[in-house]
């Protein structure tokens, strides 16, 4: 999984259409927004569903970390395939999101989450300071043998 994370003043998407996914999800609000947090785009890629207990632990660890030394609660998690060109299938990509989701409520973050298989407009106000822009790659954890 790839993750680019932006540290925002702002951020809202505003659905446009359905994108070319086989699955996409019914909206329940054409609009998601955070107030100041962290803009995550999430791009799980081919082979991440050979663990993907592992690479949802990993990518919210690094996320939630990443909160805390900025001292944020919100967090737009959103599914981003166009980070690299070898994107997990649709189905796995969607889990995978929703896991990480998952965790970080856990971690006691308010999560947005746009819905998947959608393109968006957006509005975004993005800090200026040497964590404001963050990449990260998280890999299944290989298993013994």
């Amino acid at each position: 999984m790839r993750l680019l994370i932006f540290h925002v003043d702002s951020f809202a998407c505003t659905i446009t259409r359905k994108g070319r996914s086989p699955i996409s999800e019914t909206p329940s609000t054409p609009t998601c927004q955070i107030g100041n947090g962290l803009l995550v785009l999430a791009s799980a890629e081919a082979g991440d569903e050979a663990d993907l207990e592992s690479v949802s632990v990993g990518a919210a660890h690094e996320v939630e970390d990443l909160a805390k030394q900025l001292k944020v609660g919100e967090v737009m998690l959103m599914p981003f395939a166009h980070l690299f060109a070898d994107p997990a299938p649709a189905p796995d990509a969607l889990r995978l999101i929703e896991e990480v989701a998952a965790q970080l409520r856990g971690a006691g973050l308010a999560v947005e989450q746009p819905p998947f298989g959608w393109f968006h407009t957006w509005e975004m106000r993005a800090k200026g300071h040497p964590l404001a822009r963050v990449a990260r790659t998280i890999r299944p954890v290989p298993h013994a043998s």
